[in-house]
């Protein structure tokens, strides 16, 4: 005799990875899978792609001359959740603050990532994109994986 439930088959859970992807330029589902490690894959999760609104340098970051850097922080994130979703990626996106640490931690508040994304330029980058990836992994306790 059985001593509690099991559960039917159709019952097991299905687990999903959540990636948040932290970009300042338009990515894409291959970029996303390159940088994964092993034989993790995007379309069997779910990904938040966040754009910090980065200023084109410090004055305009000083200045709080913000618009330019947000228009085009929601620009990056919407082309790129069109192309993940186009690519059968589970896929949304949202702009963040020009401190990528703060934009981070807010995204985080909503979307409980498995593992960040970092896309960064090693040259020529907007102000704010130089980010150290061990800081992030500490400060927040979720894997970084940095590309650029």
């Amino acid at each position: 005799m059985r001593c509690g439930l099991s559960p039917p088959d159709r019952w097991v859970a299905q687990v999903t990875m959540k990636v948040l992807v932290v970009t300042s330029q338009q990515i894409s589902a291959q970029e996303v899978r390159d940088a994964l490690p092993g034989d993790l894959d995007p379309t069997q999760g779910e990904v938040m792609i966040l754009a910090p609104a980065l200023a084109e340098g410090r004055i305009k970051f000083w200045t709080s001359d913000a618009d330019e850097s947000i228009a085009r922080a929601q620009e990056v994130q919407e082309s790129s959740v069109e192309q993940m979703q186009g690519d059968g990626v589970a896929a949304r996106g949202d702009t963040g603050e020009s401190d990528p640490l703060t934009a981070i931690g807010d995204a985080l508040g909503t979307f409980a990532a498995d593992r960040i994304v970092l896309f960064t330029r090693a040259e020529g980058g907007r102000y704010l994109e130089d980010i150290d990836p061990a800081e992030i992994q500490e400060r927040f306790g979720v894997p970084v994986d940095q590309v650029g």
